[in-house]
């Protein structure tokens, strides 16, 4: 009679997902997630094939949560401000998925497409639709830049982020308007 099944594969992505928050990728290991779901590490492997794979797992969950909660946006400022919440909420997560380094396992591709509706939508109303793209990178680059600046205490200067956060939001939406007639 086989062995019951002692975890499921959301357990495991959601304890990878508290130690990558609470350890940072270095405290994202086998052993750990299995400690996390009780079992044991070779046990582990019989859902999750590596901890690259696992990697993927999370930050295709995170760019799950992400889309859900971009997808009730309706104003550029809107997605700004969700991205940057999210990103206060789950740092390393956020970090995972917006600036992943060289050699990090990635989500597959259709993640990135869900987690980027949103962004796509007010680009279109901002730029017009042949700039849609164009405005979300542009608003997902400045978002993610200020967001990873501010949550590595990038910001030395001086000064209340949150003043350079407003300024900066409402310029970047402010340059991406298309002028009336264009789009």
């Amino acid at each position: 009679m086989p062995t019951p099944e002692r975890t499921s594969l959301d357990a495991i992505v959601v304890a990878a997902r508290e130690l990558l928050e609470a350890d940072g990728p270095a405290g994202l290991t086998m052993s750990a997630v299995a400690a996390r779901v009780g079992v044991r590490a070779p046990s582990l492997y019989k859902r999750v094939d590596s901890r690259e794979a696992l990697v993927q797992l999370v930050a295709e969950a995170t760019l799950t949560d992400l889309a859900a909660r971009l997808d009730a946006a309706t104003t550029a400022r809107q997605v700004l401000d969700g991205f940057r919440a999210f990103a206060h909420e789950r740092p390393a997560a956020f970090q995972l998925v917006m600036t992943p380094g060289p050699g990090v396992p990635r989500a597959r591709a259709e993640f990135g497409r869900a987690a980027s509706a949103a962004a796509l939508r007010v680009g279109a109303e901002l730029a017009g639709a042949d700039r849609a793209l164009l405005a979300a990178r542009t608003l997902t680059a400045w978002v993610a830049g200020f967001v990873v600046m501010e949550l590595n205490g990038g910001f030395q200067l001086g000064g209340v982020v949150e003043e350079a956060w407003e300024f900066g939001a409402e310029r970047v939406v402010a340059s991406l308007t298309a002028p009336p007639g264009l789009g």
